[in-house]
């Protein structure tokens, strides 16, 4: 609940500077100026939106099954280790991960989207991994006595009870593409990186607020969404979002 809490106060802090700042800016006049980039904005957010929904969902589709997998006992062996491997995606600066994948792919939204996916795998993949394994034991039990099998079990058991885990993985991930997905500009990648960087280059600050406002407000935006959807998706027994404090 306490990291719940700190997640609304950052949001409506960030909200509130972004309310402050918007009311200096027309009062100085500021706004005006960065209007007039109103149209590269609005296409910019379009294929930034594009690059991060491509890389993201790549790497829900890959990082879910691959968290199931390694939570199986038969792979418990090699899970930690699977793990040390992927959090290189985390530990070595994306940079260098976009410099590798541009190695690889050339320039271009193809190595932007290789390096997105493997920066934001690890959380989806961790989570699953931890939310699987944290299903309480004597439910697995009782599903077990039931007459259950393996399949059965992980459908019908353990991912309901694991959906939030996981589902807390899939926004940190997320939240984490779309604010990185500027970097994408320097190996040739579309997104809003292309006002950011250029607008530090030519030292125009219009320019790059242009392009760091809308970043910061897809982030809140996507991880807003998520949450509705976690709010939704997952059931009332095993949510905390749904259920009432005690008195």
């Amino acid at each position: 609940m306490l990291a719940q809490q700190m997640r609304r106060y950052l949001y409506y802090g960030m909200l509130l500077l972004i309310f402050l700042f918007g009311v200096w800016a027309e009062r100085s006049g500021f706004l005006e100026e960065m209007l007039e980039y109103e149209e590269d904005v609005v296409y910019l957010v379009v294929e930034h939106l594009k690059l991060t929904a491509v890389s993201g969902g790549l790497a829900v589709l890959i990082g879910v099954p691959l968290g199931i997998v390694l939570s199986r006992p038969r792979f418990s062996h090699v899970a930690e280790n699977a793990m040390q491997v992927l959090n290189i995606g985390t530990t070595v600066p994306t940079l260098a991960l976009l410099a590798l994948s541009m190695s690889l792919l050339g320039i271009g939204n193809s190595p932007a989207i290789l390096g997105l996916l493997v920066a934001t795998l690890l959380p989806i993949v961790r989570n699953t991994y931890t939310g699987l394994l944290s299903v309480p034991v004597h439910l697995k039990e009782a599903a077990s006595g039931m007459g259950m099998l393996p399949r059965q079990m992980l459908w019908q058991v353990e991912l309901p009870n694991a959906l939030y885990v996981i589902m807390a993985g899939i926004r940190t991930a997320l939240a984490i593409n779309v604010g990185t997905a500027p970097l994408a500009f320097l190996i040739g990648g579309t997104s809003l990186g292309e006002l950011i960087f250029t607008g530090i280059a030519v030292d125009e600050q219009a320019m790059m607020l242009a392009g760091a406002i809308p970043t910061a407000l897809l982030a809140v935006t996507v991880d807003f969404v998520l949450g509705a959807l976690t709010f939704v998706l997952v059931s009332k027994g095993v949510n905390p979002l749904r259920q009432r404090p005690a008195h």
